[in-house]
């Protein structure tokens, strides 16, 4: 079994969301929890959702459990010369993430979320992601072959609670035609169409939405109740 030392950035979002009053690290019905705060289970996943999808469904029989799932708006590359050395260079990350990437992670999650006792909390943070250059022995390694040191966090641009699949139908926040298909989405949302697919594949899964035919090879879609817009 292989073990991860848990990052700057994990540990910060554990004490953010859990507190530093709460018993942390605590095994129960065979699982390590990250934090327990009164009678809510406290998890912490950076990484894919799918990696604790059985063990999040087998707990909330028993357990309200709140499953924090950040996602790097923002991200500063510090390289040191080598490890624990001195910083050589900074620089941004071109990559920006986005409140919808949820969903690229919700398709794993359909049989999960919505559920009475799960609450989905997603903030949008900054980080510092610490590299150094590899060690490793293969003659052809590139030069900008890094690895990585630690996530730290540097600060939470927004925040996110999603408890119901009305939460969740609201991120959808565009005006789409009835009935309306993946392109509609993709346009209204500005976003391209493979996240669209997955947007509707996720709201067809729980029940948001319902295919109700086909436009030539295109499915159409349908709300599965009403829907109203703010703003």
């Amino acid at each position: 079994m292989i073990f991860r030392m848990e990052t700057s950035l994990h540990r910060d979002l554990k004490l953010i969301y859990a507190g530093a009053d709460a018993r942390v690290e605590i095994r129960l019905a065979g699982y390590r929890i990250d934090a327990v705060v009164g009678d809510e289970l406290v998890e912490i996943q950076h990484g894919p959702l799918a990696a604790i999808r059985d063990k999040v469904r087998r707990l909330l029989k028993t357990h309200h459990v709140r499953v924090v799932k950040p996602i790097v708006a923002s991200k500063q590359l510090v390289v040191r010369g080598k490890r624990d050395g001195r910083v050589a260079r900074r620089r941004a990350s071109p990559k920006h993430g986005r409140l919808l990437d949820l969903f690229d992670e919700l398709i794993h999650f359909t049989n999960v979320f919505p559920h009475p006792r799960l609450t989905l909390e997603v903030p949008m943070v900054a980080v510092e992601e610490w590299r150094y250059p590899g060690h490793g022995r293969r003659r052809w390694r590139r030069p900008d072959d890094l690895q990585v040191e630690d996530q730290k966090l540097v600060g939470i641009e927004s925040q996110h609670q999603l408890s119901t699949l009305a939460d969740l139908v609201a991120l959808v926040a565009c005006p789409l035609p009835t009935p309306f298909h993946t392109g509609d989405i993709a346009t209204g949302l500005d976003i391209p169409r493979w996240l669209a697919q997955r947007i509707a594949y996720c709201l067809r899964e729980m029940g948001a939405a319902a295919a109700v035919g086909k436009q030539r090879n295109t499915w159409l879609y349908d709300w599965t109740e009403p829907r109203t817009l703010v703003g």
